[in-house]
């Protein structure tokens, strides 16, 4: 009889646990829907998803877009990473603006550079941010075409596309 009334008593513990669940997550609901600027219940966390600037524009670009900018000149490449592994090898014609000495270097970098030229940073790796960071830095500085391949070095070089060695 015992064991039957603490069965009852964990069936009933654990109903009453989810009602509690359940209501929270209501309450929950409620809240973000009425909120001025509700958090997305599903969000799109790929890198190029998360590659936007603060006014909602996606700032990445395709390998194959990048491939024709830089063939016809349209661009200007700016490497993000530090100047130790830009010297090791970088995009042909690249400029290196390391992200932890961009405040120095930004104006010797970009002293000839229209507003609206196209920018097109890069550092390496799926999850750098290096690039984002400079895109983001340059943008607020005035620029306004400034886009951003994701992981640019690597995809740049594995796909045999120009790339050269040694400081600019």
């Amino acid at each position: 009889m015992t064991n039957n009334l603490q069965s009852h008593q964990w069936v009933r513990s654990i109903r009453q646990l989810l009602v509690i669940i359940l209501a929270a997550v209501t309450v929950a609901l409620i809240s973000n829907h009425f909120r001025p600027a509700p958090l997305p219940l599903i969000g799109d966390w790929s890198p190029a998803a998360r590659l936007t600037s603060p006014s909602g524009r996606q700032m990445a670009i395709s390998l194959d877009e990048a491939k024709v900018l830089h063939q016809s000149r349209g661009a200007v490449f700016m490497d993000a990473r530090p100047l130790e592994e830009f010297t090791k090898g970088h995009i042909q014609g690249a400029i290196s603006l390391p992200w932890h000495e961009a405040e120095q270097r930004v104006m010797d970098a970009t002293a000839d550079m229209a507003n609206d030229a196209v920018i097109i940073t890069y550092c390496d790796g799926d999850t750098c941010d290096l690039s984002k960071d400079l895109a983001l830095f340059l943008e607020n500085l005035g620029f306004t075409n400034v886009r951003l391949l994701v992981n640019g070095w690597t995809v740049w070089h594995e796909a045999g596309l120009p790339v050269e060695t040694g400081n600019q």
